[in-house]
């Protein structure tokens, strides 16, 4: 029967149906399946609603979904009675599954129909990715062995059968009067590279094409290998590698495109066994045709495959797999080394995104506007139209449009993220407080595409923009991207970005410069190569603490606009630096201090074993309320800073340091003070409940400390606490003191940081100290 909504509804209008539900399925289920509290089933080609409504008599809400709307008219008819069911017109190869819940089900179904699938790997995929811990897809089909020949055509084979329970850690196989039922849990990764025998000498040098459709996905043939390969071959006699590629995707598949539309991208260069191999990556970009097995002495079918669901896991022909990992950089990683040549000429861009996709930016950028981060038109333009999943191609669809989270791309041996794309908030507020205008030329340090894209959107249509990262890899796979899916205003360069890109710089300087890494200090060449009056954004390190700041250059001097509390990935440039730490108790304890001198910590071990000094402040806050800027002024204003941290893994209650977070400290004289925090009223909502600020103090000069301590946090509350950031300049390193405004001084190594809090010159006046605060300036500016 033909794959057609308008006949299958016919089908069920005209009375029919398939094979009715068997006594023995309901006991496999009840017995296998049981419904746990709360349960929620999803079961898929309902039909007329009779294993739905046995779902439910087990006690899950389910959720019962056809695409033929003759089936769910009966079975919202012959199912009236049937509670916790919830009918759903849905191809669930095809459509948008914007109706299915967000909350994952515990058992997924699918009687007699599987074999009605085209792409199976990927519906197999995207419905494991649905499913609740511990739950389980339930696949019921006919089997070749035990089906007549005339309907062997919705029946599986052993090998068919092998390919659907590859991709799960746990199979239970069981019989149902002649039907399989496979019950699936633990959904796993699905590819990894292999190898065939020897190459034929004739084979070492091939094509891959590379095709996706409209919706982004990549086609795979499952071959009589055993294993999923793209499609290509071996180049013949006088044959262009393009014109190899376009002959071999339409013998194989039956898809046909225009030479024009085949476009070489790279030559990989790898040796197996004893033959030396090179595999040409063509890129087509327009193709026409629906994929067919051509050859079924060397293909049993085509698939098109999502392309966060190939890594780890089952069997991909060795080149295919290097010629994915040369389209999207990242998607495969751990594969053995090759050579690659990359073609100079540079493809144009491929579009093609599912529908899904297009719902969850829309969400997203909903989302980042309601939170007020993207007050602009332009830059809510960029976030609904810039698509975020195309530069993170190994991460799930939910995952690459969550606005809160950051999408780790790289990391370094030790596991530490060394680049992502950062949340989308962030991203846009970052962008907002650059002020772009279209027609711009802006700079960008640290790569990653997405929110080079961002900028060249809000640009458009003349604007440029020039991003720069330390890391190859990242180039490279910023590149790719770019092109693939970018706007071709992005110029992507490989260099220390704390140079930034004297020859990219328009005669005026860069109209904006954004920095998308952490910094501890702030490169000369950003304020250089900065337009006059223009805006340089960056997270910038103070003492640890890492805020998102929007200078805007007059002269010399920077002047800070605007905070955002937020936190990068390292730098790895020139300018990058290492935090320095004092061990103490055997490692339980780091003292760390990023800033300034420092600390003698000369008797804070002993005083680690002595009494504790508590002061109580009086200050409180709420449960979510912030108090971002009290880490801050603190950092600022008192002498001896650090940071206390805590190996939670070797706690033995030394100090009480607050979960999740360093406390702020400062030594002196063989003592060290710390800032905590106590509830002190409790509630049913995090406004509800209080916590008090509380100084603890170890050592001789603990008491002084702990006033000093104190008194700090009490001057935050007086005159900082609501009243925002500070003033604050930012001078080049040699500025003389006299040359700077009064306030506290922060001095980096290539630059002069002046902070003026509100009430400083009060809290100094009125602070119990026998030392300043820290490092101040007075002049007569």
């Amino acid at each position: 029967m033909a794959y057609d909504r308008t006949q299958w509804s016919q089908h069920y209008d005209d009375g029919g149906g398939f094979r009715p539900l068997r006594d023995s399925e309901r006991n496999l289920l009840t017995r296998h399946t049981p419904a746990p509290d709360g349960g929620r089933a999803l079961e898929l080609g309902c039909g007329t609603g009779e294993l739905a409504a046995f779902l439910a008599e087990l006690g899950y809400t389910v959720d019962a979904v056809d695409f033929a709307e003759g089936a769910l008219a009966r079975a919202r008819k012959e199912r009236a009675d049937a509670g916790r069911v919830r009918w759903l017109c849905l191809d669930i190869e095809h459509d948008e599954p914007a109706e299915l819940s967000d909350d994952g089900y515990d058992l997924i179904t699918l009687r007699l129909v599987f074999a009605f699938l085209h792409d199976r790997s990927r519906v197999l995929h995207s419905l494991g990715a649905r499913l609740r811990a511990g739950g389980a897809l339930v696949v019921i089909t006919p089997v070749v062995a035990t089906t007549p020949q005339e309907r062997r055509h919705i029946a599986l084979d052993e090998e068919e059968i092998s390919l659907l329970t590859e991709g799960w850690s746990q199979v239970e196989r069981f019989d149902a009067e002649g039907l399989a039922v496979l019950v699936l849990r633990g959904p796993k990764s699905a590819y990894a590279a292999v190898e065939k025998g020897r190459p034929e000498p004739q084979s070492v040098v091939g094509v891959c094409a590379v095709v996706t459709d409209d919706s982004g996905r990549v086609l795979l043939g499952r071959s009589t290998r055993g294993m999923w390969e793209l499609p290509g071959g071996r180049v013949e006699t006088g044959e262009s590698l393009t014109a190899a590629a376009v002959r071999e995707l339409a013998e194989e598949t039956g898809l046909t495109a225009a030479p024009g539309n085949a476009h070489l991208l790279t030559i990989l260069h790898d040796d197996r066994a004893d033959v030396r191999r090179l595999s040409a990556v063509v890129r087509i970009s327009a193709w026409h045709g629906t994929p067919v097995v051509t050859e079924p002495h060397h293909f049993r079918r085509w698939e098109w495959h999502d392309l966060h669901t190939l890594a780890g896991g089952g069997a991909l022909f060795a080149p295919s797999a290097q010629a994915l990992e040369a389209v999207w950089p990242g998607l495969l990683p751990g594969l053995p080394p090759v050579h690659a040549y990359p073609h100079a000429v540079a493809p144009p861009a491929v579009g093609g995104e599912p529908a899904e996709a297009v719902r969850l930016r829309q969400e997203m950028a909903e989302r980042v506007i309601a939170g007020g981060w993207a007050p602009s038109a332009a830059v809510q333009s960029a976030l609904r139209a810039v698509p975020r999943h195309r530069f993170t191609p190994e991460s799930p669809l939910r995952a690459a449009y969550d606005d809160g989270l950051a999408v780790v791309t790289r990391r370094d041996d030790d596991g530490q993220a060394v680049s992502s794309v950062s949340a989308p908030w962030l991203q846009a507020d970052m962008i907002e407080k650059l002020r772009p205008e279209p027609g711009m030329t802006l700079f960008e340090a640290g790569s990653g595409g997405y929110h080079a894209e961002l900028l060249a959107h809000v640009i458009a249509p003349a604007g440029q923009v020039v991003t720069v990262d330390i890391d190859p890899y990242i180039v490279h796979r910023t590149r790719r991207f770019t092109t693939e899916a970018g706007s071709g205003r992005v110029t992507v360069l490989l260099g220390d970005g704390s140079q930034g890109a004297p020859r990219h710089m328009p005669s005026g300087g860069f109209d904006g410069s954004v920095i998308t890494h952490n910094c501890w200090d702030i490169a000369p060449a950003w304020r250089e190569q900065l337009a006059e009056g223009r805006y340089l954004v960056l997270p910038l390190e103070m003492h640890g603490y890492t805020r998102a700041i929007a200078f805007r250059r007059h002269g010399e001097v920077l002047h800070a606009r605007d905070w955002t509390y937020c936190g990068f990935v390292r730098d790895r440039g020139a300018t990058a630096r290492a935090t320095p730490a004092i061990a103490l108790a055997g490692g339980e304890l780091h003292l760390r201090h990023e800033d300034g001198t420092a600390p003698d910590a000369a008797g804070v071990e002993d005083a680690l074993r002595g009494p504790r000094h508590e002061v109580r402040t009086g200050v409180t806050v709420a449960g979510r309320e912030s108090f971002e800027t009290l880490q801050l002024y603190a950092a600022t204003t008192l002498p001896g800073f650090c940071r206390l941290a805590l190996d939670r893994s070797r706690d033995t209650g030394l100090a009480a340091v607050p979960r999740g977070a360093d406390a702020a400290a400062t030594v002196e004289d063989g003592s060290l003070a710390y800032l905590t925090h106590v509830l002190v009223q409790d509630g049913e909502t995090a406004e509800e409940r209080r916590s008090e600020f509380v100084v603890h103090a170890l050592g001789p000069a603990g008491a002084p400390l702990a006033e000093r301590m104190a008194a700090c946090v009490r001057a935050w509350d007086r005159h900082v606490r609501g009243a925002g950031y500070p003033q604050m300049t930012v001078h080049p390193a040699g500025t003389p003191d006299h040359a700077l405004p009064t306030g506290h001084l922060l001095d980096k190594a290539s630059s002069r940081l002046v902070f003026r809090w509100p009430g400083h010159e009060q809290a100094e006046r009125a602070a119990p100290m026998a030392a300043p605060l820290t490092s101040w300036v007075r002049t007569s500016q």
